[in-house]
């Protein structure tokens, strides 16, 4: 079973979001705890809201107050609604939140039958419940589930101690191809990704791009690829290196089979239903795009925009690095395309406009927000490098670091001289088999 955590301001949005679940059959109310109840127990948002709304009003400092949580069981797990009670009352008295007031909402319209929990977590004397540590007991609470409901485990990925976090490529550090190569060489053997498109959003997050070269030579058509380190605004900022510099995986008839590949386990991933609840509950719990980055970044998610020059949005790309998977919002679902998000946030900039507020999304970078707000405990684990100083960005978010997941294998420096050496060997090799085979 996995659990996700959200946080935000906006309670209404929250519950507005489930509550169309349960107006649209395709959801139901399956517990109140500490709430009011109706007497025919029907309930509509303002209702629910009631209940919370002491908690609110007493917060005193705490700036995201609401929070959201859904229990993601394996799809082959048939789970009965008193056990799902059971679950969401055991998972909230284990992290803290036993005498909040909270609702349990199961959704039914996927494949992956789950349940969200919403709830509050300042109490009612406006203190803010401690969250330290939450991510690892939310972790041990999910463990502890599945063995008590004899549920399917979660395959969750651990740190080995020769394991580290990989830096983007730095392209005044010096030695670019060492640097690329640390990521280039090993990237597609651990990520999935169906287009060349979703693989440069992930490129992007290393400073790094990729573009196809088509042509002839000797009259016979060649097709390929490059790699190129970008700067801070996601411009070319080196020269081109030839895939073959990075072994087959670089290349593009490799990637090509990983794209059909990838296709086809995607279909049937059990992270695809749950990836599109995380990201429609983002968009439900803020206001904002950069607060909706940053809700998804702390959940191991990132979103990488791409903006014509009018700054109008034409691609989303969701690289999940908890599954290791890439994804177009739109292939998600219809609700998660670029033209959504270009509508939804346009509408918020015109809004806050009318009201006298700067609101300056289109420029802003997820790392400087949380370099100015402080660490947080909140901050998925993997994200520690969002806390080390980064450049100002511009508008242009593709090609863009925003921060950097997903965990690799200790790679050293590759030795360029001793690589083409041995590439250069392995041909003189096979031309010579080819002239004793004749």
């Amino acid at each position: 079973m996995i659990a996700k955590i959200g946080r935000g301001e906006n309670i209404y949005g929250t519950l507005s979001y489930n509550q169309l679940k349960v107006k649209n059959e395709n959801g139901e109310i399956l517990l109140l705890h500490k709430m009011l109840e109706t007497p025919d127990g029907s309930y509509s948002v303002n209702q629910l809201l009631r209940s919370f709304e002491p908690y609110l009003l007493a917060n005193r400092n705490t700036k995201k107050p609401v929070v959201h949580i859904s229990l993601n069981p394996d799809p082959n797990d048939k789970v009965s609604d008193e056990s799902y009670r059971l679950m969401a009352q055991q998972y909230m008295q284990e992290m803290g939140y036993a005498e909040q007031p909270f609702v349990v909402f199961k959704h039914n319209d996927t494949s992956r039958t789950h349940i969200h929990i919403v709830s509050v977590c300042v109490d009612e004397d406006g203190r803010k419940i401690s969250d330290s540590f939450e991510r690892k007991r939310s972790m041990n609470v999910c463990r502890s589930l599945e063995q008590q409901y004899n549920l399917i485990a979660a395959t969750e990925k651990t740190r080995e101690k020769d394991e580290r976090i990989f830096q983007p490529v730095n392209y005044k550090g010096g030695d670019i191809k060492s640097q690329m190569a640390a990521v280039v060489r090993y990237l597609p053997k651990y990520y999935q990704f169906q287009t060349l498109g979703a693989y440069n959003a992930l490129l992007s997050l290393f400073n790094i791009t990729a573009e196809e070269v088509k042509g002839e030579l000797n009259g016979q058509p060649k097709h390929g690829l490059v790699y190129i380190a970008l700067n801070e605004q996601g411009e070319k900022a080196s020269n081109p290196f030839k895939s073959s510099l990075f072994g087959k995986s670089a290349g593009i008839v490799w990637l090509q089979k990983h794209f059909e590949n990838a296709k086809e386990q995607m279909k049937v991933a059990p992270v695809k239903a749950t990836l599109k609840n995380s990201i429609e509950t983002a968009i439900h719990m803020t206001t904002n795009e950069a607060d909706f980055k940053k809700q998804l970044i702390e959940q191991g998610i990132n979103t990488v925009i791409r903006r014509s020059n009018e700054g109008r949005i034409f691609g989303m790309t969701f690289i999940d690095h908890e599954s290791h998977t890439v994804w177009n919002g739109s292939h998600l679902d219809k609700s998660l395309s670029a033209n959504v998000f270009n509508e939804r946030w346009q509408q918020e900039i015109v809004e806050n406009d009318k009201n006298g507020l700067s609101n300056n999304i289109a420029s802003t970078n997820v790392s400087n927000i949380v370099k100015d707000n402080g660490p947080s405990e909140d901050v998925h684990e993997l994200f520690d490098f969002l806390y080390k100083e980064q450049p100002s960005s511009s508008n242009v978010e593709y090609g863009l670091i925003e921060s950097l997941g997903g965990l690799f294998p200790q790679v050293h420096s590759e030795d360029y001289e001793e690589l083409t050496f041995e590439n250069r060997m392995k041909k003189r090799k096979r031309k010579t088999n080819k002239k004793v085979q004749r």
